[in-house]
């Protein structure tokens, strides 16, 4: 079976594509990477996502419009991934973007994604899978990090405790130990938080390559005020976005100092404040190997951080050596929890999400009838019997 798979993350910076080609054999799932793209946003449709994203205000009017319009970006994407595919897929996962993360007390109360799967089966012609988080919701879940599903069984829990880590927007970690169920949360910012501060200090996405980060200095009073938020103290299963991490966030920390700290300086803080939190989280479930993807390991200055952090205690390295590339892993991901569905699968984790119990994930825009479905003719008339 031929998927594709579409991600966009907090980041929002674009879409990565991707096509797979699975084979059950046994109890074994065999995965045939077939390609992978990445799509840029254009700059004016980053705009208007972070014109929308909290804390911002915003009216059902601009909320439709960029559901139709993220529809048509994706509808983009999932054509290349039909090329990537060999011009021929049976399905597409489009789960969308994501535009806020309802949480109260702990607890998720709703989610929403936009990117109008409509628009996306009917530039590609096959059923879409989309709306992935709210089933696990509704079953008393998180809703995320969904890929955990991918890590489990990805990664051999025999070969000791070990973690995947995902550096996006914001950081996830899953942890698979002998004999031990599958952990797996959001541990807090990764390049949310410092992508905020390269918009605001230099005028630019991102810190390139973490060089400003590098030039500059942790500045500890910083540090201290951005640990002690209490989200990293609270128990997993827990998920954040950027309705937490996000400039505003970072503009209060600034403004609590009481002075003023160097562009560089705080970037170099921001950096050291994913690599620390992530270091602790790994410290605390005891991995001693951490396999590492996502926008995050683009960035050396970050990379290098987490290695000294980990330095007689865990190995870091990239899932690029185990046959999925960093960059693409998570759209892998979610092909995978596409197949699952396809095959009436749960693909949720609830030891990961806290959910009462494994939900199939998803909802299906089919691109037209069923071709396994007999047809009836077209009705002309309705009776309604007694």
């Amino acid at each position: 079976m031929r998927i594709v798979g579409l991600m966009s993350g907090t980041s929002y910076d674009g879409v990565d594509v991707v096509a797979a080609e699975f084979t059950a054999d046994g109890d074994t799932l065999r995965l045939r990477p077939l390609g992978h793209r990445e799509l840029a946003y254009p700059d004016d449709l980053r705009a208007e996502i972070g014109a929308l994203l909290p804390p911002a205000a915003t009216t059902i009017e601009a909320v439709c419009r960029l559901d139709n319009r993220l529809g048509e970006v994706f509808a983009e994407a999932a054509a290349a991934g039909v090329e990537l595919a060999g011009g021929a897929a049976d399905a597409v996962v489009s789960p969308g973007q994501t535009v806020f993360h309802w949480v109260e007390a702990g607890r998720v109360r709703g989610t929403l994604q936009l990117g109008a799967p409509a628009r996306v089966a009917a530039r590609v012609g096959v059923p879409v899978l989309h709306d992935l988080r709210s089933a696990d919701v509704a079953a008393g879940g998180q809703g995320a990090p969904l890929v955990p599903a991918f890590d489990a069984l990805l990664l051999d829990p025999a070969a000791g405790p070990r973690a995947a880590l995902n550096l996006g927007g914001i950081a996830n970690l899953t942890v698979v130990a002998p004999g031990a169920p599958v952990l797996g949360y959001d541990v807090g910012p990764a390049n949310a938080l410092l992508d905020a501060a390269a918009r605001r200090f230099l005028d630019r996405p991102c810190d390139v390559a973490g060089a400003r980060a590098a030039a500059g200095r942790v500045h500890e009073a910083l540090l201290a005020r951005l640990l002690a938020e209490p989200y990293y103290a609270a128990p997993p299963p827990k998920s954040t976005g950027k309705e937490l991490f996000h400039g505003g966030y970072l503009d209060a920390a600034l403004a609590a100092l009481g002075e003023p700290v160097a562009a560089d300086d705080v970037l170099a803080t921001l950096t050291e404040l994913t690599a620390r939190t992530v270091a602790d989280a790994c410290d605390r479930h005891r991995v001693t190997e951490v396999v590492a993807a996502g926008g995050g390991v683009r960035n050396p200055t970050l990379r290098a951080r987490l290695a000294a952090l980990g330095e007689g205690r865990w190995r870091l390295r990239t899932t690029d050596e185990l046959g999925v590339p960093a960059q693409a892993k998570e759209a892998y991901a979610f092909a995978l929890l596409g197949w699952l569905s396809w095959h009436g699968l749960p693909g949720a984790v609830p030891s990961v999400t806290g959910a009462s119990r494994a939900a199939v994930l998803g909802s299906w825009t089919p691109a037209g009838p069923s071709a396994a479905a007999p047809r009836p003719p077209a009705p002309r008339r309705l009776v309604v019997d007694a």
